[in-house]
Order: C-alpha cells, then sequence, then structure tokens
C-alpha cells in the first residue's frame, strides 16, 4: 500500500536550503577559478602609469610602426614595417606568447630577424593567441602592442 505523504514546512525548508546551496557552491567554484587562471594585474600603480600614458603614445605613433603576426608549419611570424611598409629591424624585442584566459601555456619565444620579418620557432594549438610584445628603435623609444594571433 502507498502511504499519503504530506508536504511539510520542513520539506519546502529543505528543498529551498538545497536549491541556495548549489547556487552559493557553484558561484564559489566560478570565483575560485577565476582568480586563480587570471593574474589580474596590469601595472603596479595606475596613478604612475596614467601620468606617462599620453607621452607614451605620441613617442609609440611617432615610430609609425605596423605589427602583424602569422604562425604557419611551427613558425611564429612577428612583422614589423615602417610608415613606407618597409621592414623594420628593431635594436631589442621582447614578447610573450599566451592565451588570453590563463598564463599556463605562455611561452617567450627567441625571435630572429630574417631580413623581412621576426620568426622563431613556436608549437601553438589551435585558437586565440595574444603576443605581447615591446619592440626598442635605435633611439631607445618603447613600442608596445598586444597582437591577436587566431590559429586554425
Amino acid at each position: 500500500m502507498m502511504r499519503d505523504r504530506k508536504l511539510t514546512g520542513l520539506h519546502v525548508l529543505l528543498i529551498f536550503g538545497s536549491g541556495f546551496g548549489v547556487i552559493i557552491s557553484v558561484n564559489l567554484l566560478l570565483a575560485y577559478s577565476a582568480i586563480k587562471t587570471f593574474p589580474g594585474l596590469e601595472v603596479s600603480n595606475s596613478y604612475v602609469a596614467s601620468q606617462e600614458f599620453n607621452a607614451r603614445k605620441t613617442a609609440q605613433e611617432a615610430l609609425g610602426w605596423t605589427v602583424a603576426a602569422g604562425h604557419e608549419n611551427g613558425q611564429l611570424t612577428l612583422g614589423i614595417t615602417d610608415a613606407k611598409a618597409r621592414p623594420v629591424e628593431v635594436a631589442r624585442l621582447e614578447a610573450t606568447v599566451g592565451r588570453a584566459t590563463h598564463m599556463m601555456e605562455d611561452q617567450t619565444p627567441e625571435f630572429v630577424f630574417d631580413g623581412r620579418a621576426y620568426v622563431a620557432q613556436v608549437d601553438l594549438g589551435d585558437g586565440n593567441w595574444n603576443i605581447r610584445m615591446k619592440a626598442w628603435d635605435s633611439n631607445g623609444t618603447l613600442f608596445e602592442q598586444r597582437v591577436v594571433l587566431h590559429k586554425k
């Protein structure tokens, strides 16, 4: 025989408590994952960085450089051209290649100028990649740019 079961106040409390418990648990898990995988720090002192921004921007724009990136057969190409579309050989180049969402796959390849562009042997999986580059001209002017590379 089947007993009649009644929905009591205790049952409703347990149902609502369980539902909110699941929601809070998922939110805590997502917050933990976000904090663990994203460094979050771009500059150590944002006020000082903001005071220097316009001077750096003007100097960088005066160079007239354009940057393009590509990846084929395990070779990463970083082309820097001047205002007349001629290849630029910089005094110094630093670049970090990584995903936008985490730092686990970050790489710092050794680029070599081949007369047309900077090339490095780098294994990249499919998807979106960011190249965070810094290049200096012969006068010491810094050129910074984040180049987005979509690899299929």
